[in-house]
């Protein structure tokens, strides 16, 4: 009796999400097929042109936006970026810093600076003896 190994495939959204790119930036073979694991860690290893360069210049998903800029993703939407954004247009918005992104940044560093407090303190109490 042979096992029939079925390969794992997923949609071309989610591999690119996997990979950090826009998938409407993608070529059309990529949005119009399905990808394997195997494909994918290919990709990982080895991308090719293509995602050499969507990744050093975009544009770029909201997430990796949100990153690039040091804040969180509803802060972009706060900030009124709802759309990809390429590697020029983040380093503009860097350039001109302006206040809404500034607001976000200091917002991001305050929920950080909670968590690190709230871990902290979890381990705390994990550490001490029980009575």
């Amino acid at each position: 009796m042979t096992s029939h190994q079925t390969t794992q495939t997923m949609k071309p959204a989610t591999a690119a999400k996997k990979l950090g790119v826009y998938l409407e930036a993608t070529p059309a073979e990529f949005q119009e097929g399905v990808v394997s694991r195997n494909e994918l860690s290919a990709l990982q290893t080895d991308p090719p042109e293509w995602l050499v360069e969507l990744r050093r210049n975009g544009p770029h998903p909201r997430p990796v936006v949100a990153a690039k800029l040091g804040v969180s993703i509803s802060g972009l939407a706060r900030g009124g970026v709802t759309d990809a954004l390429t590697t020029e247009q983040i380093d503009a918005l860097k350039q001109e810093s302006p206040d809404w992104l500034t607001r976000e940044r200091a917002t991001q560093a305050e929920v950080r600076k909670e968590t690190v407090r709230i871990k902290e303190k979890n381990a705390a109490r994990t550490d001490q003896p029980r009575r």
